[in-house]
């Protein structure tokens, strides 16, 4: 029986010969953000330990405050509420748009419209499986309402809109992974982006325990003299990591290529499948994620799959059914119902630059095989 893994991380010589140079003392935290500002096409690039010590930093450089409120996905990874938990301010959650598991965007302005208090500061704007919201729209209702937009592209590097890089558009601030699925051990690390000086300069200040040192010069200058001008935090990221995560990036468009390969064959194969429903394309996708719906016993259907070495996951469980949202915020089950409805069918299957075409046919076999057990 084969075994297909859910995600894969491809090594190859690159990554070692990067970690050689930094192990030799070469400065790859600063060559990597040079280089990610050049791929993404903004401004200010700044490394940091992990994605979610890129979100915190980011709520951190706007000056997020105890009762301020954030606006998130109800469909999110925990870091994103987590992240504003952390400074006792309140994440207000949204339902999603069912067609493509981002934010519902009309729920989005229909909550703003109806505010009235001034501690909403923003939103946190999560694209899922890396096809992006519609940003056009997402930037004029930040417009018209005057919050800041934090986008959460852990799922998202390499994406675009429009033909333009996400990191690159009209965002305040944001927040990309090395590490997207939470699920290797090798490496992480995260990366703030932004075209803002004032906010990549105070989240660079800050990710370094908000420490200014002195410089060493001819003039008497000592560089072991430093101050502490704010509460900071240690988010920076070694260079061993850099030079990983440099080695990683340079292989990050022909992934999505291959991703964008075989989702192409899961489409074409799985069409008209019986019980299962298919991603829709409704922007550019790059596929980080394949997200399928199961008409019908989606857990039974998942443990069939597992059974036949296929490893599949779920993105994400709604933040409203998590304990500890559900009872800080007496939260009901029906509260978001579009997500709740989505929850009930979605399973991830695998898709990464590690499957041979004869993976893929394996995993179509055995998910049109399942199905036809299906009642």
């Amino acid at each position: 029986m084969k075994k297909i893994s859910l995600f894969s991380l491809q090594i190859g010589k690159e990554e070692s010969g990067q970690i050689q140079q930094a192990l030799e003392g070469k400065s790859k935290a600063s060559e990597l953000e040079k280089r990610f500002g050049e791929y993404i096409g903004c401004e200010y690039a700044l490394t940091t330990s992990n994605e979610t010590a890129s979100l915190h930093l980011a709520m951190t450089a706007i000056d997020l405050k105890r009762g301020d409120k954030i606006l998130c996905s109800v469909n999110a990874y925990p870091n994103v509420p987590e992240v504003v938990r952390h400074f006792d301010a309140e994440p207000i959650f949204v339902d999603i748009d069912p067609d493509d598991y981002n934010i519902d965007l009309d729920d989005l302005e229909r909550i703003l419209s109806k505010n009235k208090s001034k501690k909403l500061k923003g939103a946190i704007i999560t694209h899922v499986a890396g096809q992006p919201t519609d940003l056009d729209r997402l930037y004029d209702i930040a417009e018209r309402f005057n919050i800041l937009i934090v986008e959460d592209a852990h799922d998202a590097l390499g994406a675009t809109y429009k033909g333009q890089k996400i990191g690159s558009l009209k965002a305040d601030i944001t927040s990309f992974s090395f590490n997207p699925h939470k699920r290797f051990t090798t490496c992480n690390g995260g990366m703030l982006v932004s075209d803002n000086e004032m906010l990549s300069e105070r989240a660079r200040l800050l990710r370094n325990n908000a420490i200014v040192k002195s410089e060493w010069d001819e003039d008497g200058g000592l560089g072991y003299v430093y101050d502490v001008v704010d509460i900071g935090l240690e988010y920076d990221m070694s260079d061993l990591e850099a030079g990983f995560n440099l080695a990683q990036l340079k292989r990050v468009d022909s992934e999505i290529k291959r991703r964008k390969e075989i989702a192409a064959i899961y489409h074409k194969e799985l069409k008209g499948t019986p019980h299962i429903e298919l991603p829709k394309e409704l922007r550019d996708h790059i596929y980080s994620m394949f997200i399928i719906k199961i008409d019908k016993n989606r857990d039974s259907f998942a443990r069939e799959l597992y059974k036949r070495g296929i490893e599949v996951g779920l993105h994400f469980i709604p933040l409203h059914l998590l304990s500890y949202y559900k009872q800080k915020y007496n939260l009901r089950v029906n509260d978001y119902p579009k997500a709740l409805r989505n929850f009930q069918q979605i399973l991830s299957i695998p898709i990464h630059a590690g499957m041979s075409d004869e993976d893929v046919a394996y995993v179509i076999e055995q998910i049109k095989e399942v199905a036809k057990s299906r009642v």
